[in-house]
């Protein structure tokens, strides 16, 4: 079973050489992508000089800009197909996400699910070190999007996610227009509404305690705005689909 734990990268030199180290210690043998967009400080050479260490374990794509969190995944995405990976890893570079709990996803995967989410909101989830406005922000998101798709996950935004390759190979990337948070609502839409199964994992998210964090108004109001776009497409696509059928039967 090949594993691969994708993990983008912008200005991140305080954390890179940290979290590599402590997924790759792993018995587990994960393999990891960096998708560095750019960094000015340095990430891709911390990275660069890693990979020696590492060889055939540790990878790295370097892209021209800040090009946003969903295209840098959707990057990574294909190139892990591409190379023939069987569980597909979103995991952030700042320790926010846990790597032992790794394991924990994988073995949801193992047990019959199809996308296993590390989730702040189901029974044992947890977070810590965050303000009361960033709690507030993100709970809210969550009801507020379960609410709009009907989809049936408590934690809609996480960005600690396993993927089984054969559901990143069913999803359409070209139809994924999010960047932000969004981008991780939209893909569990795309999964949800293919039929996967899916399986919420509890984790203790704890926020990040170096380097600056991504998170802005325009994100924030990506994922307001693009929840309400994702459903009315999936509805005028349905709809459109009835009309077709109707008229085939005439």
């Amino acid at each position: 079973m090949k594993k691969i734990v994708l993990i983008p990268t912008y200005n991140e030199k305080e954390n890179i050489s940290a979290i590599l180290k402590a997924v790759l210690s792993y018995e587990t043998g994960y393999h990891i992508l960096v998708i560095d967009d750019g960094s000015p400080d340095g990430t891709a050479n911390i990275v660069r000089s890693l990979m020696l260490e590492y060889p055939e374990r540790l990878f790295l794509e370097c892209r021209s800009g800040k090009l946003g969190l969903g295209t840098a995944y959707i990057h990574g995405f294909k190139w892990a197909l591409a190379k023939g990976y069987d569980y597909i890893i979103e995991m952030d570079a700042d320790f926010s996400h846990n790597p032992i709990d790794l394991d924990r996803l994988g073995a949801a995967c193992d047990a019959g699910a199809d996308v296993a989410i590390g989730s702040r909101y189901v029974e044992g989830g947890a977070t810590d070190n965050w303000p009361l406005d960033r709690r507030i922000y993100s709970k809210g998101g969550s009801a507020y999007t379960r609410i709009i798709t009907g989809m049936p996950v408590m934690d809609p935004t996480a960005g600690f996610v396993c993927y089984k390759s054969k559901v990143l190979a069913a999803i359409n990337f070209d139809n994924i227009k999010f960047i932000g948070y969004a981008f991780q609502i939209e893909m569990k839409f795309a999964a949800w509404k293919l039929g996967f199964k899916i399986k919420e994992v509890p984790i203790l998210f704890i926020d990040r305690t170096i380097g600056a964090s991504k998170m802005s108004k325009g994100i924030i109001k990506e994922a307001i705005f693009g929840v309400l776009s994702m459903q009315w497409e999936s509805f005028t696509g349905q709809f459109k689909q009835k009309i077709k059928k109707v008229l085939f039967n005439l």
